[in-house]
C-alpha cells in the first residue's frame, strides 16, 4: 500500500506500515507524513470507520471471492504460483496473468484475446449452458451447479469479472432484463487492471444474460494507448483444451447466430485515460444502465474522487 501522505514536502522514509488508529483503512511510512495528511484525511475517516464497520458484509459479496474453488489460496496455504503449477495452468493462456511473475498489464499483447481455459472441458465453462438460468445465483456453488463444473475448478479466480457484473446488474435492479430491455445493456467498467489480458473470460456473460444483447465500455490507464478505441465482439466462450469439443466451433460460424436471441451480440470497447476526464462526452447522448469499479478500494477513494462526483451526477 501507498503511503497516503505521500509528497508532503519531504520523502518517505519506508513501506506504509502505519496504518490511521481510527479507520483502518489509509497507511502511512511516518508519524510525520501522518500527522501531515490529517487535515485531508480527517474527513473522510470517519465515512472510512463506518465502512470498515460493514466489513463482514462487504465480504459476503458473492462474486468477488472464490473459496470454495480456491481453499489453498485463500488460506495461504501456498503461494499463486505453486498452484497454478500444480494444475499445469502456471503462466499459460488467460492464467498468464495470475501470478507476480506473469507479464504486466502494459504489456498487453491484443493476440492473446483467444487465449483460452487451458483447462480440461469438465474444469470450466468452454460452451453454452446445459439449461437456462432459473433462478438468481447467489454462490460460487449456484453458479457451478447450473454450469456443472466441480468445485475443485480453479476457474472462479478468473470469472469473478463477468459474475460481479452479473450480480451488480442484479442490486441495481436492472433485471428482469429480456431482449425487449432496450436495443443494448450498457456498462461502463471502470479502471481495469489485469483483466484487460482475460478479456475472453466476459464471454460468460453471453450464458449469464441469454438473448440480451450487452456492450461494455472499460475506461481507464492501464489502457494501453495501441489498444484506445478498440473495439472487440466476443461472439463464443473461451475454449477449453480438448481439442473434439465443440468450443472449438470458430467464431465465424457461431457468428451467423449472434443477431438471434440465443447468440446475442456482446461488445467490449476500450478507451485510455479516467472517466471522469471524458465521461461529459461519451454520456452526451445517453448514459450507461450500470457503472462498475471492480479494482476501486477503500483505500484508493480520494484518487477515485473527481469520478465518484462526476458520476453521482448522473441520473
Amino acid at each position: 500500500m501507498e503511503c497516503a501522505g505521500k509528497g508532503r514536502g519531504t520523502r518517505c522514509t519506508g513501506s506504509a506500515t502505519r496504518r490511521c488508529g481510527r479507520c483502518g483503512v489509509v497507511a502511512y511510512c511516518s508519524v510525520d507524513h501522518q500527522v501531515k495528511h490529517w487535515n485531508d484525511h480527517k474527513d473522510e475517516c470517519k465515512r472510512f470507520e463506518l465502512q470498515m464497520e460493514r466489513i463482514d458484509a462487504l465480504n459476503e459479496f458473492p462474486f468477488t471471492f472464490s473459496e470454495e474453488a480456491t481453499v489453498q489460496l485463500c488460506q495461504k496455504q501456498e503461494s499463486r504460483c505453486s498452484f497454478l503449477s500444480k494444475r499445469a495452468i502456471h503462466k499459460v493462456g488467460m492464467w498468464f496473468y495470475e501470478c507476480p511473475c506473469g507479464e504486466a498489464a502494459t504489456s498487453y499483447n491484443f493476440s492473446r484475446l483467444n487465449d483460452g481455459w487451458v483447462l480440461p472441458r469438465l474444469l470450466c465453462p468452454c460452451s453454452e449452458p446445459l439449461s437456462p438460468i432459473t433462478k438468481r445465483l447467489h454462490s460460487w456453488k449456484d453458479y457451478y451447479d447450473w454450469r456443472c463444473i466441480p468445485l475443485h475448478s480453479p476457474a472462479a479466480l478468473l470469472l469473478h469479472w463477468p459474475l460481479t457484473i452479473s450480480y451488480a446488474v442484479q442490486v441495481a435492479g436492472l433485471e428482469p432484463l429480456t431482449p425487449e430491455f432496450g436495443d443494448t445493456l450498457c456498462i461502463h467498467y471502470l479502471g481495469p487492471e489485469k483483466e484487460l489480458l482475460q478479456l475472453s473470460v466476459f464471454a460468460e456473460l453471453l450464458a449469464l444474460f441469454p438473448g440480451v444483447a450487452l456492450q461494455i465500455e472499460f475506461f481507464g490507464p492501464n489502457i494501453p494507448e495501441e489498444m484506445n478505441g478498440k473495439t472487440i465482439h466476443l461472439c463464443s466462450f473461451a475454449k477449453c483444451l480438448q481439442m473434439d469439443c465443440v468450443c472449438k466451433s470458430s467464431c465465424k460460424d457461431v457468428d451467423r447466430n449472434v443477431y438471434s436471441n440465443k447468440y446475442p451480440r456482446l461488445v467490449l470497447k476500450l478507451q485510455t485515460g479516467f472517466y471522469h476526464d471524458c465521461y461529459k462526452d461519451i454520456t452526451k447522448d445517453c448514459y450507461p444502465h450500470l457503472i462498475i469499479a471492480p479494482n476501486a478500494g477503500i483505500a484508493a477513494y480520494s484518487s477515485w474522487l473527481p469520478t465518484i462526483m462526476n458520476v453521482s451526477g448522473i441520473h
